[in-house]
């Protein structure tokens, strides 16, 4: 990985901004269309705020969030909540976006559907990347049963993960699809995150630390 410094946050959202513009472009130049992952949370509404004016051939990119809350987008918790107010618009209101959560259905009946949907577009051309304090990045969390599953290099495209320790069931791109991104970003901010990622490498295990599953050759973008 390769560790990216900013001397405060503000620096740091609009310099990812502008990286990811860039990378995007430089994918489009080499294909006819791209898909873009993107995180959750409240950390990289700054990142998505610039870059939904970046002067792009936004139709022919695809938006995918890296996982998603099994909860309606009317919900503060959805991440799709958070991209339509914060990326999904200015320029970038004409990309195509593609939803995890599907009303009246269960994860396990969407992500079939889903997966093959996703197949079709990839590798990922540029993949943002966030990571909690506990170490987890996307919804690949230590206590889900199933992340040995998630991690495997022929794991489903995307999976069901009930981690105990949250409160709604998500859908997430597992780990070989994610660490198979053309250009990988990881975000983090804080003294907390940054120690956390520094414990991540001292324990070596994806099973106990599952961003490791996603850190090799990525860009690791942090400001205090």
């Amino acid at each position: 990985m390769r560790f990216q410094q900013y001397p405060d946050r503000d620096m740091l959202m609009l310099g990812l901004a502008s990286r990811i513009a860039s990378d995007i472009d430089g994918a489009l130049r080499q294909r006819e269309n791209v898909l873009l992952v993107v995180p959750g949370g409240t950390t990289p509404a700054p990142v998505f705020d610039s870059l939904s004016v970046a002067r792009l051939d936004w139709e022919r990119v695809t938006v995918l969030l890296s996982d998603e809350r099994w909860v309606d987008e009317t919900s503060p918790r959805s991440n799709a909540r958070l991209l339509r107010e914060h990326l999904l618009v200015g320029r970038a209101a004409a990309a195509t976006f593609i939803p995890f959560y599907q009303p009246e259905k269960t994860p396990e009946e969407a992500f079939g559907q889903l997966a093959e949907q996703i197949e079709q577009l990839l590798p990922i051309s540029v993949a943002l990347l966030g990571m909690g304090e506990d170490m987890h990045v996307a919804s690949l969390f230590a206590d889900c049963p199933n992340l040995g599953a998630a991690l495997r290099e022929e794991a489903p495209d995307v999976m069901v993960m009930r981690p105990p320790s949250q409160p709604e069931a998500r859908l997430t791109l597992s780990a070989p699809v994610l660490d198979g991104a053309l250009a990988k970003h990881i975000v983090i901010t804080g003294a907390a995150k940054r120690a956390a990622l520094e414990r991540a490498r001292e324990i070596g295990d994806p099973l106990k630390a599952p961003v490791l599953a996603v850190l090799k050759g990525a860009v690791v973008h942090w400001a205090a």
